[in-house]
């Protein structure tokens, strides 16, 4: 009996001696799963990475057009369309829709100021053409309208004909006066032109007589329209805006354009189309 107990008591030895040898087991450990990336946690191309380095995304704007782009003269903040099109690619970028610097850009200002690095991206209702793509990248077109014609309401123009021989306001180094030289072709009518720095202006001319028409987008006149004046039925030459960067900026215009392909796809751009009542 005691012989048995000595052999028990001799194999427990030897069992503990080898698990404390062998430093006993562990628990395998559960996989972590990986996160998704996000545009703040995958890798960008340089051009889109400066940006987020920075941490804000700086974008010429419109001050002048209404429900595209204007600066309240109270407040001094600047909003409509193009500038909620901005927030939603600084949300997208940077993950924040208030990490965005406006400046005012004119149609004879915005291509200097990409030229020259002052902002990343245009957005005011920069139409797409093919010349100008020779110099920019642009996107997609967010939105298309028409030239049109702002007049008095007492002035007797219907038609675009009425205006044979008259004074247009135009904006200078916008579409709208080649656009115009061919239609008056087409039409076999001659037009006179005044052009101004900014569309105020050019209002205010239209409102002190020294043009008889005030021509440029119709979505844009929608803004100047007031109690004495307004904006004949017929339109003319689809505009198409785009988002515009640098010609050197290939990454960062492959960005834009799959953005604007995405909230076209989700409801996103029709919604504040809506909102600014652009419809």
């Amino acid at each position: 009996m005691k012989k048995k107990l000595s052999l028990l008591f001799a194999a427990l030895f030897l069992l503990a001696a080898a698990t404390g040898c062998s430093g006993g087991t562990s628990a395998t450990p559960t996989p972590t799963a990986t996160p998704a990336p996000t545009e703040e946690t995958s890798e960008l191309p340089a051009q889109l990475q400066a940006i987020v380095d920075r941490g804000v995304l700086r974008v010429g704007t419109k001050v002048d057009v209404p429900n595209f782009g204007y600066q309240d003269p109270k407040t001094g903040v600047v909003e409509g369309l193009e500038v909620d099109i901005a927030k939603l690619i600084a949300k997208k970028l940077l993950g924040d829709e208030t990490k965005i610097e406006t400046q005012g850009v004119t149609a004879q200002t915005r291509g200097p100021l990409l030229d020259n690095d002052e902002v990343d991206i245009i957005i005011a209702t920069f139409t797409i053409t093919d010349e100008r793509k020779l110099s920019y990248n642009f996107t997609q077109p967010y939105y298309t309208d028409s030239i049109g014609f702002l007049v008095k309401k007492d002035s007797g123009y219907k038609e675009i004909k009425d205006l044979a021989g008259k004074t247009i306001g135009v904006a200078q180094s916008a579409t709208t006066k080649a656009a115009l030289e061919d239609k008056a072709k087409e039409l076999g009518i001659t037009f006179q032109y005044a052009e101004f720095a900014s569309y105020p202006e050019i209002n205010a001319a239209l409102a002190s007589g020294r043009v008889d028409a005030f021509s440029v987008d119709k979505s844009i006149l929608l803004g100047y329209v007031n109690d004495s004046t307004e904006i004949l039925e017929e339109g003319f030459k689809p505009q198409e805006y785009g988002i515009a960067c640098k010609l050197s900026n290939t990454d960062l215009a492959a960005w834009l354009d799959e953005f604007v392909s995405e909230i076209k796809a989700d409801g996103s751009l029709d919604a504040l189309i809506e909102k600014w009542n652009l419809g």
